[in-house]
């Protein structure tokens, strides 16, 4: 991510592919890390027409990702599974 201060400071998009936080979205400078910053949080919609993949697809990846999250917290915590559910989903 060292690279987004150069980025934000040239005004040109990443070019560094291999960076986990790249995606082909040159108006962000191609960094989710910025994309975040700028656009706060995205609809599952607009990562979909973004990444080029369907709505569909980044649902089924944020389901994933959030159970995966919950395992680790149950492993790590006494809290019940429907109260950290409800942490995890709250906006």
């Amino acid at each position: 991510m060292k690279c987004i201060k150069k980025c934000r400071e040239s005004k040109r998009a990443c070019k560094q592919k291999d960076c986990r936080m790249w995606v082909d979205y040159p108006a962000d400078l191609n960094c989710t890390y910025e994309a975040v910053n700028k656009n706060n949080s995205l609809s599952l919609r607009e990562v979909a027409k973004r990444l080029g993949i369907s709505f569909v697809r980044v649902k089924q990846l944020e389901d994933k990702a959030l159970d995966k999250l919950l395992r680790a917290l149950r492993k790590e915590t006494s809290l019940s599974e429907d109260y950290l559910r409800e942490m995890l989903l709250c906006e």
